[in-house]
């Protein structure tokens, strides 16, 4: 071995600035989130961290620049549970999460809220399945795009329940979010976020988080399996992933150094306040859930026949 060899491997880590890329655009609660955690990881290693929002293509441009960055620790690259659909519903993408990037840790999962609007008769998941069941075809159940987590939770209640439901897509959660208000819809399934006006003025109500444990910040809304249906769970997740070829050691590193980072008060009151859990992983388990998550979806997708793109 040689000795600049030598003083490759021995020299600490990060000697510079490491980018964070993030496959979306700025101010989202997953981009401000990981901005925290940068935050967090320059105080403490001396170097900066910094956010390089990549949008464009749904998440593809910015995974594709990470994909194509050394493995050497100085570009990482936030991942979430939509690039686990993305593998299940793409018959091609131009990388793969499951084989060209390393995992490090998650940063936060969460779940979604099935909604109502104030004074709907559907005030709990069995209400909601029994309306169903004794009209066919009649309950509307909104969520937005095709594809998307929210719409891939409704199929798997939908299913799971065994009811007849109509499916009403919109494009944005604010247009879903008014569609329910107006009454175009009785069911609506999305983040906290973007319902959290109408529920904090008592014009929605929350029935149920689609994540098997209860949300901190929503302590009294059950979740779908308390509610009557096992088995059922939805719960979305943000994280860290290096390219695939990165040390061991570095990824070692990054993930005891996140996980300190989830800690702070800070960064726990911001998630809290989103209704996220801000909490990390092995990288090992990391590595299982996201091969968990896209069997899952790829079942799903095709039970419920929903074309491949």
């Amino acid at each position: 071995m040689t000795a600049a060899c030598r003083a490759e491997e021995i020299e600490p880590y990060p000697s510079k600035a490491v980018r964070i890329v993030v496959p979306y655009g700025p101010g989202g609660i997953a981009d401000v989130t990981m901005r925290l955690v940068a935050k967090e990881l320059s105080e403490h290693f001396g170097q900066q961290f910094y956010i390089d929002n990549r949008p464009g293509a749904g998440g593809i441009l910015g995974m594709k620049t990470a994909e194509e960055a050394a493995p050497d620790g100085y570009t990482l690259v936030m991942i979430g549970g939509s690039l686990t659909i993305a593998k299940a519903l793409f018959k091609s993408l131009s990388y793969d999460i499951e084989t060209d990037f390393v995992p490090i840790s998650t940063t936060a999962s969460y779940g979604l809220l099935i909604a109502t609007k104030a004074g709907s008769p559907y005030k709990t998941v069995k209400d909601i399945i029994a309306a169903a069941e004794a009209n066919p075809g009649k309950l509307n159940f909104g969520t937005i795009n095709a594809g998307s987590t929210q719409h891939l939770s409704a199929e798997l209640f939908r299913i799971m329940a065994g009811i007849n439901v109509t499916a009403i897509p919109y494009k944005t959660t604010p247009e879903l979010a008014l569609a329910l208000l107006r009454g175009d819809i009785d069911v609506a399934f999305d983040y906290y976020p973007g319902f959290q006006a109408p529920l904090t003025e008592g014009r929605l109500v929350a029935v149920a988080i689609t994540a098997r444990e209860r949300a901190s910040n929503l302590p009294n809304v059950p979740t779908v399996i308390e509610s009557g249906l096992p088995g059922y769970d939805v719960t979305s997740w943000n994280g860290l992933a290096a390219p695939a070829g990165t040390s061991d050691d570095i990824v070692f590193v990054l993930n005891r150094e996140v996980d300190e980072a989830l800690k702070y008060p800070e960064v726990q009151k911001y998630s809290r306040k989103a209704g996220m859990d801000a909490r990390g992983m092995s990288t090992k388990d990391l590595s299982a859930r996201i091969k968990s998550d896209v069997d899952k979806w790829t079942q799903l997708i095709a039970k419920a026949g929903i074309q491949k793109h």
